[in-house]
């Protein structure tokens, strides 16, 4: 349908939990179409049905190229080490912060059909779904940051110019 404008920290959106949706409505097709154009720009590696203001538990993603989606994920397994690796989010434009996640993640969830999904991956993919279920809970990533790091964050987010 659309590529949608991301919403930014500050937007309570953001910090609101997402609800479920019947996967196989109209309001979840318009969704994943919004979602997967959004995502499909060069860059984005997931994007969350509320970072375009939309409060439902639906993300995308874009790992090398594999595009696709998840409605209502309701299981976020991870397993592995846990490693830092450089963060950052659309929602906290031009911040990038080393941050702690699992090397390994699976999420269940739903398709348009309304099939049960498995989506799982390692390394970035891992990274993006563990960073998307977050946004579905109505958590950004600079809240995990190790403190020294959020506050560095912290600091920086109020100085950014998106930041009103």
């Amino acid at each position: 349908m659309a590529v949608r404008e991301i919403r930014l920290f500050g937007d309570p959106v953001l910090k609101a939990a997402t609800e479920s949706v019947d996967a196989t409505s109209d309001r979840a097709r318009d969704v994943v179409s919004d979602l997967l154009d959004t995502v499909a720009l060069p860059g984005r590696a997931g994007v969350a049905a509320n970072q375009i203001g939309v409060g439902l538990s639906v993300f995308s993603y874009n790992i090398d190229g594999d595009i696709g989606y998840i409605i209502n994920p309701s299981e976020l397994e991870v397993w592995g080490e846990e490693e830092e690796v450089p963060e950052g989010c659309l929602s906290v434009p031009g911040l990038t912060f080393p941050r702690r996640r699992f090397t390994h993640a699976q999420v269940t969830g739903d398709t348009l059909e309304g099939e049960r999904v498995v989506v799982e991956g390692e390394g970035l993919m891992a990274q993006a779904l563990q960073h998307e279920m977050d946004h579905l809970r109505g958590v950004l990533y600079f809240e995990g940051l190790d403190p020294e790091f959020k506050r560095e964050a912290l600091k920086a987010i109020r100085e950014s110019e998106w930041f009103a």
